[in-house]
């Protein structure tokens, strides 16, 4: 089916809502706020405030239920965008965490354990049916990929003086969640339940579930 909703001005998109139902106190507030935030973006915001089709329970009409102010939607878009700030704030500080925590616990054993397929679980390092390759095997390729297209002034200060392969504590600083995460899927058994019982969670499975999906 083709696209056919045309390009409308600011003024204009403000001019449907109005005509849809909103209330709006402000125009040139609300107009400043639709072109610094978007019609797309905020529709999402105002979607909860539209009527429901009487005769389809599922679908929402255009036009707004009453009362339904402009400033309904903006403060849904401002909570929401608080929360996600404060959300990521702590997941971030998580993920910090968890680095130090793998490339610590393992960079004891081995400066380059990441390299070392005796550090891993076995379902992890050997190649799955019908295929020549493991996932230790992507996740390799993944973490050569990172570490030759960084631009980190302190990855070309070190291979600059040492060359590669890099210690677990640098390295670790250049996988994105993905590589960190499948990483630490790919430990073994003992070393995950480790790193999870530092933060009170005592099924690993659980843990590592909500840090490769959730985190991630």
């Amino acid at each position: 089916m083709p696209y056919t909703k045309p390009w409308i001005s600011f003024s204009d998109q403000l001019q449907q809502l109005k005509y849809r139902g909103m209330l709006v106190e402000d125009d040139s507030a609300a107009e400043n706020y639709l072109d610094r935030i978007g019609y797309y973006r905020l529709s999402g915001y105002w979607y909860p405030f539209r009527r429901i089709d009487p005769t389809n329970p599922k679908k929402r009409l255009d036009q707004f239920e009453g009362g339904t102010h402009f400033t309904d939607a903006l403060d849904l878009y401002v909570f929401d965008k608080k929360l996600r700030l404060l959300a990521l704030d702590a997941l971030e500080r998580i993920e910090v965490a968890i680095r130090v925590d793998i490339a610590h616990l393992l960079g004891e054993r081995d400066p380059f354990a990441y390299k070392d397929q005796s550090f891993l679980d076995g379902k992890f390092t050997k190649p799955k049916k019908r295929k020549t390759t493991s996932d230790y095997d992507q996740w390799l390729s993944k973490h050569t990929h990172l570490i030759q297209r960084s631009r980190e002034s302190f990855i070309k200060k070190f291979k600059a003086k040492y060359g590669l392969p890099l210690p677990f504590w640098i390295a670790i600083e250049v996988w994105d969640f993905g590589t960190m995460s499948l990483f630490y899927a790919g430990m073994k058994g003992n070393d995950r339940d480790f790193i999870a019982q530092k933060y009170k969670v005592q099924k690993v499975t659980l843990f590592r579930a909500g840090y490769v999906h959730s985190i991630i």
